[in-house]
C-alpha cells in the first residue's frame, strides 16, 4: 500500500513537472496563437498567420517522454515537413521551423487548393477523412463536390478510383504512368505509387514492382511495402539482402530484396 501511494505521488510530481512545462513553452509562443489543447496537455494546436495574412494550422501530439523524444505532428500545407528535434528543442523552435516550411511551399494563386487526405490505419478502404486547403471558388466547388458524392465510395474499387469519383476529376499521374494492366494496386498500401519522397530514392513515385508468384493470387506490391511488412512478421528469415517469408494473401512463400538505404 505504501508504495502504491508512492507511485501516485510520483505520478503527480512528474505530471506537475510536464505541466509546467508545456503551460510555459504556450507563453512563448504566445496564447494567441493556440486553438486546442486537451486536458492531459498532450495535444496541441495552433494557428500560424503566413506574410499574406493566410492561416496556417499544426497540430502537435506530445509523447510522455517529451522533450526527450520528439512530437508528432500535422500541418496543412502541402509540403514535406521533416522536424528537426534536439533535447533541448521547444515548441517555439517547432513553430519556427513551421514558417520556414510553407515559406518554401510552391506559390498558389487564388484559385489553387490542396486536398490532405488521412486514411484509417485500422480500414485502409473505407472513405478517408479529407481536409481542402486554400481559398476561393476553386476550393470551394470541390468541397461540396465532395460531400455530395460521399456515398459512392465504394470499398470494392481501388483508392485512386474512388477519389476521382468523388471528385469528379481525373487525376495528375507521374511522368512515366502506363495506362496498362500492370498498372495495379499494391496489396498493403492500396496505393498504385508509392508517394514522392526523397528518403525512397529511386523507389519515390513507382508502381507496384513485385508480384506473387502463385498463379492463383498473383497479388501485386511494391517491393518496399512487402519488405516493411514482412520486417514485421516473426517468422521472416533474412539471408544477406534478402527477406524470404509468405504471401499476406495466399500464405505462398514470397522473397524480396532489400535496400536499406531506400535509393
Amino acid at each position: 500500500m505504501e508504495r502504491v501511494e508512492q507511485n501516485r505521488h510520483r505520478a503527480l510530481a512528474n505530471f506537475s513537472s510536464f505541466s509546467r512545462a508545456v503551460y510555459s513553452e504556450i507563453e512563448e509562443v504566445g496564447w494567441e496563437h493556440l486553438v486546442r489543447l486537451s486536458e492531459d496537455l498532450k495535444f496541441l494546436s495552433f494557428r500560424v498567420l503566413d506574410k499574406k495574412k493566410r492561416v496556417h494550422y499544426i497540430e502537435i501530439q506530445l509523447d510522455k517522454s517529451y522533450p526527450k523524444s520528439p512530437p508528432s505532428i500535422s500541418v496543412d500545407v502541402p509540403c514535406i515537413f521533416r522536424l528537426k528535434w534536439s533535447r533541448d528543442s521547444r515548441l517555439k523552435d517547432l513553430l519556427q521551423q513551421f514558417q520556414e516550411v510553407y515559406k518554401s511551399c510552391p506559390p498558389t494563386s487564388g484559385n489553387d487548393c490542396f486536398i490532405m487526405l488521412c486514411i484509417h490505419a485500422n480500414d485502409p478502404k473505407s472513405l478517408p477523412e479529407c481536409r481542402f486547403m486554400g481559398s476561393g471558388p476553386t476550393l470551394n466547388s470541390l468541397r461540396k463536390t465532395w460531400q455530395r458524392n460521399s456515398k459512392r465510395w465504394n470499398k470494392d474499387k481501388p483508392f485512386l478510383e474512388n477519389v476521382a469519383n468523388l471528385l469528379d476529376a481525373e487525376l495528375p499521374r507521374p511522368p512515366d504512368y502506363q495506362n496498362s494492366d500492370q498498372q495495379v494496386e499494391c496489396g498493403i498500401c492500396y496505393a498504385q505509387f508509392l508517394p514522392v519522397d526523397d528518403e525512397l530514392g529511386a523507389k519515390s513515385g513507382c508502381g507496384t514492382d513485385y508480384k506473387c508468384d502463385n498463379t492463383s493470387c498473383s497479388r501485386a506490391f511494391h517491393s518496399v511495402c512487402l519488405a516493411d511488412w514482412l520486417r514485421s512478421i516473426t517468422t521472416t528469415r533474412q539471408s544477406y539482402d534478402v527477406l524470404f517469408g509468405n504471401c499476406p494473401y495466399c500464405s505462398e512463400p514470397v522473397a524480396v530484396k532489400i535496400n536499406n538505404t531506400k535509393s
